[in-house]
């Protein structure tokens, strides 16, 4: 497909023909069997198209499904969610952490929904909880196709999925179990209907965007809205049909989007707080501060109530505890592995089909295109790049189903305008600088494949230079060009996903890619640049073997430097905690690919390298407590006499013991130990009522601020209940009182 330089009064391209309508034959059988329709495609598809698209698919799906028991139960955060979701309806509904409905995640729960009920169907185990989580990733790659399709060539088409595909922060995030991949799916359907709407201006496709927005809430609330403002304005501009039709849409939409995602809400608003769970993350159980305060202007201006460190914003000078702020933020050390890879490409591309499309009509279609993809990612990054609240490096995956649209889409365009010296030189620049940028992006790993920057820099460059010049090169040069340039260009972030489908992920903050290809923790990422970003542990699902990153026996894994002290917030300690040795104790799937190693985190609590600590750091902040045989067996005893059979401080300390005994454990304070639930008096009436069993010692006390109902309530047991030690764990038997 061409796209010349149109004039002003040029009627507007239209979308390509659909495939005329199937007549029926005799009692309305089609002409063609279904099978054969979904085989074929589009009439005008050539007949390698679909086949090669719905191949694409299932490489993605199988690649994705690749080593997928490895991460075991991944974030044993959400993992204890979908368990007490898949045992108790109410749990599920209100998304709490246990199955008696103590207190629930701090988002809502959409993303867990999926997970719940694969587990009710399929028993809880890794594959049930990830595997939803896979088939996102997929639909968001045939979404994409889709979108792209429609506009523009199957080629096209084929190149976005690839570029999404193989973006390692993805192969990460559609292999986990966090409600970004959900989000992801669901802002990627967003786009695609409103560009749908803007091919003839039917009010349906607006009203879908605006469900799927509402839905998108119900997963990680208000990120959802981040690319409202350029969706609404390019429809306000540029949809066909009269000015007033089209903010009537609008409004339409809107009122969509609140029905979607305002009926969980005013259902918990309303719901009496005596007979639901504690909202998680909030101060006032209340949903609509966890969505204002903590999820919302708490992580723009950094001051999220009850957070590590107790909120506290950023460090001034460009840097907070959650690392660096400003516009390189995507490209630099602490995030740039994850997504980078084709960010320069996208932009680039950005800009060259605006150039193109410019003098199109109003309503052309190419050019909403551009726009819609381009105005949500550039978008989605500024607030990214400047956001100084909680910021971890796998919320970039949003941003990679619109530099694959981006990338797919530009490249198409100036690949069919390669006879115009300015679209050839165009995309050569495009491809010599994706080769350029890979190889710096390289370079931080230098030890991993270190000939393949080389081969990248030397072939890329090489390849732009002759695309540059492909209009003038016979047909067989300049496909040659442009593959030896595809593959320089999707030669990088293939290495890192490989490495990221090939290890095993866990923990409440996991990084893509190979060891040390990311950091995080204020400037510099930690003592003396610190390697390897923060790679979060966990525990694995029982019966695969207890092997730790470094493939030897619990308690003898990697250990994770902390921070310093206070008065040294560029290291990433966090104030006050000094120094300390994190424990890399993992229960491992025996394949030894998890990798032991040195690491920081924002707030500075030491872990090991992608599966790091059981139990140690931040005292199981980010990471869950091995339970051993003996504990487990303690916990299960006689526990169906009790509606909690322990109590835990901190959520993923309450989860390993949950998960492993299939019982309901009770997160005292919510993930950060921090939430004032329940308070002292309610959990001195939980005990009198004989509704807990055991207290599990050694927790976080509260950390975070908050009003320190966690710090009084351990304190309360530790002096009036009898200590039951198991191995290196500690309990508290709350039927027996000190005498």
């Amino acid at each position: 497909m061409t796209l010349p330089h149109l004039p002003a009064d040029a009627p507007a391209l239209p979308p390509p023909p659909a495939a005329p309508a199937v007549q029926g034959q005799g009692h309305g059988h089609p002409k063609q069997p279904p099978l054969t329709r979904i085989w074929r495609g589009r009439s005008d598809d050539p007949r390698w198209a679909r086949p090669a698209f719905l191949g694409l698919l299932l490489v993605v799906a199988l690649a994705y499904l690749w080593n997928l028991s490895a991460s075991g139960y991944a974030n044993s955060f959400y993992s204890a969610a979908v368990q007490a979701g898949s045992q108790s309806w109410k749990a599920m509904f209100f998304g709490s952490l246990d199955s008696a409905n103590a207190i629930t995640v701090d988002k809502p729960p959409a993303s867990l929904w999926p997970m719940a009920l694969s587990v009710r169907i399929f028993g809880l185990s890794s594959w049930a909880i990830l595997v939803p989580q896979v088939l996102m990733g997929v639909a968001t790659a045939g979404v994409l196709y889709a979108a792209v399709r429609r506009r523009f060539s199957a080629a096209a088409g084929l190149l976005t999925v690839a570029a999404f595909a193989l973006t390692p922060v993805a192969a990460l995030m559609f292999r986990f179990n966090n409600p970004d991949a959900l989000l992801a799916l669901l802002m990627t359907v967003t786009v695609y209907c409103v560009l749908r709407g803007m091919e003839n201006g039917r009010t349906k496709w607006l009203v879908w965007a605006g469900v799927a927005v509402g839905l998108a809430f119900l997963a990680k609330t208000l990120q959802a809205f981040l690319i409202l403002p350029p969706l609404a304005v390019l429809y306000a501009v540029f949809a066909p049909g009269r000015p007033l039709k089209r903010i009537g849409q609008l409004l339409l939409s809107g009122l969509a989007m609140v029905v979607a995602g305002g009926w969980w809400v005013a259902v918990v608003e309303l719901w009496p707080a005596s007979s639901r769970p504690y909202i998680g993350g909030s101060q006032n159980n209340s949903f609509l501060e966890l969505t204002f305060g903590y999820n919302g202007l708490g992580r723009i201006n950094g001051e999220e109530t009850g957070s590590v460190g107790g909120g506290g914003g950023g460090m001034g000078g460009g840097g907070s505890q959650w690392g660096e702020t400003g516009i390189d933020r995507m490209f630099n050390s602490e995030i740039g592995s994850q997504i980078s890879w084709l960010l320069p490409a996208a932009l680039l591309l950005l800009v060259a089909g605006v150039v193109v499309t410019w003098k199109a009509r109003r309503t052309d279609t190419a050019r909403a295109a551009f726009l819609a993809w381009g105005g949500s990612l550039v978008m989605t990054m500024v607030v990214f790049s400047f956001m100084a609240g909680i910021f971890h490096q796998y919320y970039t995956v949003a941003l990679a189903p619109y530099a694959a649209a981006l990338v797919g889409m530009g490249a198409s365009v100036l690949w069919e305008e390669r006879a115009r010296f300015t679209a050839s030189a165009a995309l050569g620049v495009t491809v010599a600088v994706t080769a350029v940028w890979s190889y710096v992006l390289l370079n931080r790993t230098p030890d991993y494949v270190p000939w393949l920057r080389w081969v990248i820099l030397v072939g890329g460059v090489a390849a732009g230079l002759g695309i540059a010049v492909a209009g003038r090169l016979n047909r067989q040069l300049a496909l040659g060009a442009a593959g030896v340039g595809l593959v320089a260009a999707l030669a990088g972030p293939t290495a890192y996903t490989i490495s990221t489908l090939d290890t095993g992920h866990s923990g409440s903050i996991v990084t893509a890619g190979p060891a040390g290809a990311s950091m995080m923790g204020g400037r510099g990422g930690g003592p003396g640049g610190g390697e390897g970003g923060m790679r979060g542990g966990g525990m694995q699902p029982p019966g695969q073997g207890q092997q730790n990153a470094q493939g030897q026996q619990p308690g003898q894994g990697g250990q994770g430097q902390q921070g310093g002290g206070m008065g040294q917030p560029p290291t990433g300690g966090m104030p006050g905690q000094g120094q300390n040795q994190g424990q890399g104790q993992n229960q491992g799937t025996g394949n030894g690919k998890q990798q032991g190693g040195t690491g920081t985190m924002p707030g500075g609590a030491g872990m090991g390298e992608r599966g790091g600590t059981g139990g140690g750091g931040m005292g199981g902040l980010l990471n869950g407590a091995q339970v051993s045989a003996k504990a487990k067996a303690l916990v299960e005893k006689n526990a169906d006499d009790y509606t909690w059979a322990a109590a835990a401080i901190g959520s993923q300390n309450a989860a390993s013991y949950q998960l492993s005994t299939g019982k309901p454990v009770m997160a005292i304070g919510g993930f950060n130990g921090s939430d004032p639930s329940p308070t002292l008096a309610q959990f001195k009436s939980y005990v009198e009522d004989g509704k807990i069993h055991y207290f599990i010692g050694g927790g976080m006390g509260g950390m975070g601020g908050g009003s320190g109902s966690a710090s009084k309530i351990q304190s309360w047991v530790e002096k009036n209940y009898t200590k039951v030690t198991v191995g290196s764990a500690t309990f508290y038997d709350l039927t027996q009182p000190k005498s």
